[in-house]
């Protein structure tokens, strides 16, 4: 067997659709369809705008700076995330405050955000770990009674909500990604979703290099200029016009990915009966996305000997996160608002099985050498 870990899916329009956005001339950004995207995107989530970019590192980075922080401000997030959660706000100088994440979802404790705050704190940035929501109620009402902006790392989150509400599109600002270990993909890309009054003017202008371009070609100013900070966020039209083939068949895409995780926690629900491993949670109120399968194994040493045992039957198994407060830039740029027990006991716990579309045929024989290794 050649079981990669991820394998990225194409629906058959991509290269069709990347021929119509060269027949149009327009390969820059903000192209035909780039709008298209933005406006799925808008019908799918509610957002009040919805941005494409480059990636989301650049999407959260907008928000960094739509979120006006300065040298010193806080920032509560979890530590079991990837470094652009952390990185869009250290680089507009505000300091990372580490909490745990809850034993169950693996998402950041909803209960020890409120101990973490001080007079610092400007944002809380839930990361909506494998697609599924944190407890959104709770953490809004948090941010209302401290006067705190929500920024959500809805980078696994595409196609999932939380009671009914798209993650992504609750706070403030969401962040979502298309690179291609993700659900719905365009090999790099990225989209950030406005949703509080009056943000979505200024968005446009940090993603145009800080000028009024947009509002220029709409015919609102009778020349751009500078008027804000900003870079350039906007990805290529090949890019959008890739995403697009993706996203007219999101719905199926997540049925399917759906059916794969779905086949794997009922043939694990034994293992997980006899203390030999714990599957993936998934909250009632919470539809996820099946972005990922995980396996919390007993310790470090199983884990590593799980999957060496996988690859040697040519399964590519994975473990992530190294926690971001262990790391080096993490305790040069952050701080952990006290012990970071349960996000230290699964990093070393934790580890990816195989998901992609496609490898339905050979699942069973997958799920054989997964009970085997353990």
């Amino acid at each position: 067997m050649n079981i990669p870990f991820n394998k990225p899916h194409m629906t058959g329009k991509e290269l069709w659709y990347i021929a119509q956005a060269h027949a149009n001339g327009h390969l820059a950004g903000d192209g035909l369809f780039t709008g298209k995207c933005s406006r799925w995107l808008e019908a799918r989530t509610g957002a009040s705008k919805a941005l494409l970019t480059h990636s989301c590192t650049a999407a959260l980075e907008m928000a960094a700076i739509l979120a006006d922080l300065k040298a010193g401000d806080e920032v509560i997030m979890p530590s079991y995330t990837f470094v652009s959660t952390a990185n869009a706000f250290v680089l507009r100088g505000a300091v990372p405050v580490f909490v745990d994440v809850r034993p169950d979802t693996l998402n950041l404790d909803e209960r020890l955000i409120e101990a973490a705050i001080t007079e610092r704190t400007r944002a809380i940035v839930p990361v909506h770990y494998a697609g599924v929501g944190c407890e959104m109620d709770a953490i809004m009402d948090i941010a209302r009674r401290h006067d705190l902006l929500v920024i959500e790392d809805a980078a696994q989150a595409v196609m999932a909500s939380y009671k009914g509400r798209p993650l992504g599109a609750i706070g403030h600002m969401g962040a979502l990604s298309f690179h291609e270990t993700k659900n719905i993909i365009s090999g790099e890309g990225g989209a950030l979703l406005v949703s509080a009054p009056g943000g979505a003017e200024r968005a446009e202008i940090i993603r145009e290099k800080g000028t009024n371009r947009s509002q220029f070609f709409r015919g609102q100013v009778d020349k751009y200029t500078w008027v804000d900070i900003g870079s350039s966020y906007l990805p290529g039209e090949l890019i959008a016009a890739f995403l697009w083939a993706q996203m007219e068949e999101a719905d199926s895409i997540t049925r399917r990915r759906l059916g794969i995780w779905n086949t794997y926690h009922q043939w694990f629900a034994e293992a997980e009966r006899q203390g030999r491993l714990r599957r993936p949670v998934i909250p009632a109120h919470c539809t996820h996305n099946a972005h990922m399968y995980y396996l919390l194994l007993p310790g470090l040493e199983e884990r590593t000997a799980f999957i060496e045992r996988l690859r040697a039957h040519g399964i590519h198994s994975v473990f992530h996160y190294i926690p971001l407060h262990a790391a080096p830039a993490g305790r040069r740029f952050g701080r952990a608002h006290e012990a970071l027990t349960v996000t230290e006991d699964i990093a070393d716990r934790l580890v990816r099985l195989p998901l992609w579309l496609g490898m339905e045929d050979s699942q069973t024989e997958i799920i054989q050498q997964v009970l085997a290794a353990l």
